[in-house]
Order: C-alpha cells, then structure tokens, then sequence
C-alpha cells in the first residue's frame, strides 16, 4: 500500500523538471533520504564482502602459499564473472526490479563468503586453488545483481541535475564499506575491547578467516532492513515526480521488454565510449584496491602488525579521500556543467596520469627523496581520481542514458567494462609483477632470503606497479575527451 497519495499536479505549478524553480512535493526528500540510506547501506555491505580478499591477501598467500599470479587469478575470477553478470543481471534487474535484484545479489554473496572461508581450511592445495577460484568466480556473478539495482531504484528516485551529486553519495557508500573492510580487518588481526555499561568485551586477535564471515553476518542484518524499507520507486511510497527522459502521462509500473532494452541501449555508441572509459577506470581502481596491501609490505615492509597505526589510517584515508573525490566531481558536472559529465571526467583522467607518472618516477628514484609517507599520499591521489571517474561515469552517465526504465541494463554494460579492466588488472597485473619481481636479500649479509619451501622470497616492484596504470588513464582521458568535444554545447544523454 502507498504510504500516502500521490500530490496533485497542481503542486508542481507546471514547472517542468528541467526547470530552476522545479520543487518536489512536500516529504518527498525526507522519504528519498530514508530509502536511499538503508539502500546505500545495503550496497557498502556488498563491499564488505567484496575487499575483504586484498585486506588479507598477505595472510592468504602465506598461509596457502601461492604466488601473486595465483592471488591474482582469484581475484580476477571474481572480476570477470562480474563482469559478465553487469551484463546480464542488468538486463534482468529492469524486469525484475531493483530490490529483488539487490536481495538476490546480497544472499548469493553471504552463502559464498562463508563457503570461501571454509575452504581455505582445506589442504590439498591443487583442488583448493581451483575451488577458491570457482567460489569468487560464483560470487562475482550474484554480486553483480548490486549495481544495476541500486542504480535502477534511484534512477527512479533523482532528475538529471541531481543524479552527479547522488552518484558521489553513492560513491561514498561505496567507500563507507572500503572503509568497514579496513577498519574491521586491523580491529580482527590485533584484537579490540567493546566497552559496555556493567563490563568490557574484549574480543582477542583472531584468524584472517574470520573476515570470510564477520562481513557476511553484517550484510544479513542489513539486507533485512533494505526489505522492510525501501520502495523501488516514487510511487511505491505514494509520491509522482517528473523526468526531463519520460512524457507526462508516463507509467512507472510499465516494464519495458527486455529485447527492447537491449537494442536501446547496445545500439547508442555513446554508452560503448563511457563503457570503453570505463574499462580503464576498472584496471586502475583494481590495480589499488587489490595490490596496495601487498605493495605496503612488500616494498615498505608496513602491515596490519608490524605498522598498526600507520595501515589503519591508510586504510581509512583512502576511502574517505575518495569518497570526497567522487561527491564533488558529481557536484560539479551537475552544478557547474548542468549534467555533462565528459568535461569532469577528461580533467579527472588527465589528473589522474599526472599523479601516477609521479609516483612512478619517485618509485625509479628519478625524482629523489622516495618514503613510505610521499608514495602512500601519491597513492591516494590515484585513488581519489580512479574512483571520481567511477562513480561519474558508470553511476551518473549510466543513469543519463537508461533513464528509469532501462538504467539497470545501462548500467550494467558500462560497468561490465570496468570489470574488464579490473579483470587485467588481477591475473595480468599478477603475472607482470611476477615477472619483474625483485629478489629479496638479507641487508646485512646479502644473502637470499628463503621462502619456507627453500626457493628465494621475491618481493613486487613498485615502479613497475605504478607504471601498468599509466596508458589507461591516458586513454580514459582521450576517450572522454572526445565525447566533450563531439557533443560540446549540447545536452547529450551520457556526456
């Protein structure tokens, strides 16, 4: 039942949604607000299950002995099973709706994040390596309900003008479970006090496991209060709003056939160059998110043990940072560029190589006076930029083109190319560092440093880490360039 009628026609005093004067009905914030929080709440859980891999990825390779190609394998089999399901969950989620997709995807992943803890139990490691490769792959898949239902729903629930400024919230629930995952890792390796009213619960330091099914049990409790709360679109709670993409007399309970959707949006190149963009935005988001763990211990020997204060507000620092990214450059193209997004986009991209050029040549000692403290906030830059660049093109850009009847598939394809990417940036990025790896030996007396199997422990190079990130943010920038300037002085769906 709707949670009051819908306002008269008469309350908008015919002002079109395109409009300045343009105002919502009486409530209507207040009641997207609720929806939107427990929604973006339900997405940052998704996360939690999702990073929970690369904050551990120094215990899991130790414990199980595997290489970084391995561990990048892994990675990448979640990446490219998400990718495939951006594709079709997006497509499926326009029929099926926004919240049934949402639940769908947060089940999936629970079940799978409790099976993946459990089988690193196993020892057979030639069957244990495949069947973690298939338990991420799997996860991947029923992840990628996620996306398209969040951005569906609100799709429904924000106008043009305010869709940049919802993709940086959106973006900041994005790294709100970044943050969770950082925290919630450095509080389980070393152990954390609860103070209560009569006593003190002290939890001791646990097993990296643990973080295949803390994060699951938060993701349950959450996904319970999504169900109880939000509506898949206005009218569901008893409000009517006006898009700039839709007639008058439009019916938002109409599903559009799914061949329709498809030949829609597969048919409009402008959704294949944000999508081609977006693959290089994948490769670079993936390239921190899943290595900078490795790269802290590897080539500056900080971890969650060794250096707790210094990881965990790294740890903090690099989702916050890039949440204030995103939230602006969404501000930005609403505010100052009335809802184009390719002449964000293109600066942040253009930025973006500028600050990995530098941290490159401080990692070849080009530019002297390299430290844990210069590289650590050159690395954030990269982050806050990679992940301006996501949440403006795949969330923004994605809503632009599909508008509320097909923004799941649209979202879906061009965040079906960031996965792409991030799958290069798993298993490629993997087998590059190994092959340029740096043998690690004693400081004193020179010797080799012998892994527990007697072979030479090798340790990641950060040049060439930061230089795989190079050609694809300059080719983001070229690709978005070019949608500035072909669609500039005009209002183009997706630019």
């Amino acid at each position: 039942m709707p949670e009051q009628q819908p306002p008269a026609p008469s309350e908008t005093n015919g002002v079109t949604p395109e409009h300045p004067f343009y105002k919502h009905p009486e409530g209507y914030r207040r009641r997207r607000g609720r929806n939107w929080f427990f929604l973006g709440l339900t997405y940052a859980s998704y996360y939690l299950c999702r990073y929970n891999l690369s904050i551990v990825a120094p215990e899991l390779k130790d414990a199980l002995s595997i290489s970084n190609t391995q561990y990048g394998a892994i990675d990448s089999a979640r990446s490219l099973a998400y990718a495939f399901g951006q594709f079709f969950n997006g497509l499926f989620t326009d029929k099926l709706g926004g919240k049934l997709a949402m639940t769908i995807g947060a089940i999936g992943t629970i079940i799978l994040n409790v099976a993946f803890g459990l089988t690193t139990l196993a020892v057979d490691f030639g069957l244990l390596f495949l069947s973690l490769l298939i338990i991420r792959g799997v996860d991947g898949y029923v992840q990628a309900f996620g996306a398209p239902g969040m951005v569906k729903i609100n799709t429904a629930w924000f106008r043009k003008q305010e869709r940049g400024t919802f993709a940086g919230i959106f973006g900041g629930m994005i790294q709100l479970g970044a943050i969770g995952v950082g925290i919630l890792g450095g509080a389980l390796a070393t152990g954390f006090a609860v103070p209560l009213i009569f006593f003190t619960l002290k939890v001791p330091a646990l097993d990296w496991r643990f973080m295949f099914f803390v994060p699951p049990a938060i993701t349950f409790i959450i996904i319970i209060l999504m169900n109880l709360t939000v509506k898949n679109h206005p009218e569901e709670a008893g409000y009517r709003i006006r898009h700039d993409d839709e007639p008058e007399d439009d019916d938002p309970h109409e599903r559009v056939a799914l061949g329709v959707v498809f030949r829609k949006i597969t048919s409009n190149p402008i959704a294949w160059i944000n999508a081609g963009a977006y693959f290089c935005t994948g490769f670079v988001r993936t390239a921190v998110n899943a290595w900078w763990v490795i790269y802290l211990l590897d080539v500056w020997l900080i971890s969650k043990e060794s250096h707790p204060k210094f990881f965990i507000w790294l740890a903090f620092l690099l989702p916050f940072t890039a949440f204030f990214g995103s939230f602006s450059s969404g501000l930005i193209s609403d505010k100052f560029f009335k809802g184009r997004r390719a002449p964000v986009a293109t600066a942040i991209y253009a930025i973006e190589a500028v600050i990995i050029l530098m941290a490159m040549l401080f990692s070849m000692d080009v530019i002297p006076g390299q430290s844990a403290p210069i590289l650590a906030a050159l690395l954030i830059g990269v982050n806050i930029t990679c992940n301006s660049s996501h949440s403006i093109i795949g969330t923004a850009a994605a809503m632009d083109l599909g508008g509320r009847k097909m923004a799941g598939f649209a979202a879906g394809v061009i965040d079906s190319f960031q996965y792409f990417g991030a799958t290069v940036a798993g298993f490629g990025l993997g087998y590059l560092l190994d092959q340029f790896a740096i043998p690690q030996v004693d400081p004193v007396t020179l010797a080799p440093v012998l892994d527990d199997d007697g072979s030479q422990v090798h340790l990641i190079n950060g040049a060439v880490w930061f230089a795989s990130m190079l050609p694809w943010a300059l080719l983001g920038a070229m690709l978005m360039g070019f949608l500035w300037v072909a669609h500039r002085h005009k209002s183009t769906p997706g630019t």
